[in-house]
């Protein structure tokens, strides 16, 4: 997987920071990623959150910003004239859109040309101002048009209509998708957590509603994942029990 941060913060991640918490048929969460209940219109949803600790620049000069994201696997011989669809069902809780996330990042390879289409989610040109607990679509993001970050690859830029991308990049291979947010220290509240569902990575669905193990429970995910019955855990070992035993 190749994950580089987007906006002000440029860089590659350390690949030791990509510790996946969940895993299931086709995709798997990283870094402060979360299954929730409940999703759009269905039982679960992942709540992925970027923090900021201390405030821009202090996250960023002590590199203690976070992020979350979900790893989506692509089939071998994806090439990007053949990946049509990148769409998402998306719910702000804190903060909102800005610094870069929430993105898709689309993993290109073509020969010695690697890098990654970045494609925001929000209102265009900006990518910011997107309202609060209230789920939107962002249709489909890879159409005509629409605005894409191609600035990673040669001949690329920071806004490139798909269809004039298409026509550069459309023979490059598609490695890997993944559905991040870090942009927490972009926010007033250095805070960034958004809900995603009803993912559309080339027509394939993410609904997120497979069973849960405990797994969910662990870097903090008893806070955030429910019973059933919506009630909430009062620690890790709680949540745990619970998704052993059902008690």
């Amino acid at each position: 997987m190749r994950f580089f941060s987007a906006g002000i913060v440029i860089g590659l991640l350390a690949p030791a920071a990509l510790v996946s918490t969940a895993q299931a048929s086709g995709y798997s969460l990283f870094g402060h990623a979360h299954i929730v209940s409940p999703g759009f219109n269905s039982a679960h949803a992942v709540q992925l959150r970027s923090t900021c600790p201390g405030g821009s620049p202090m996250c960023l000069v002590n590199n203690t910003y976070a992020f979350g994201g979900t790893d989506f696997d692509i089939p071998a011989g994806t090439t990007f004239a053949t990946f049509l669809t990148l769409e998402t069902q998306y719910m702000f809780t804190q903060g909102s859109c800005g610094g870069g996330g929430p993105r898709f990042q689309i993993n290109m390879q073509g020969g010695t040309d690697t890098g990654n289409i970045f494609v925001y989610i929000g209102p265009a040109p900006n990518y910011t101002l997107c309202p609060s607990n209230i789920w939107q679509s962002t249709g489909d993001l890879l159409e005509g048009s629409n605005l894409i970050d191609t600035s990673q690859l040669d001949g690329g830029t920071f806004y490139d209509p798909y269809s004039a991308a298409l026509t550069k990049y459309g023979s490059y291979q598609v490695t890997g998708v993944q559905l991040v947010t870090d942009g927490a220290w972009s926010q007033v509240g250095n805070f960034q957590t958004v809900h995603v569902d009803d993912v559309d990575i080339n027509g394939t669905i993410y609904t997120f509603d497979q069973p849960q193990t405990e797994e969910v429970c662990k870097k903090d995910g008893w806070e955030v994942v429910t019973r059933a019955d919506g009630s909430t855990f009062t620690n890790q070992g709680d949540c745990m029990q619970y998704f052993n035993t059902g008690k």
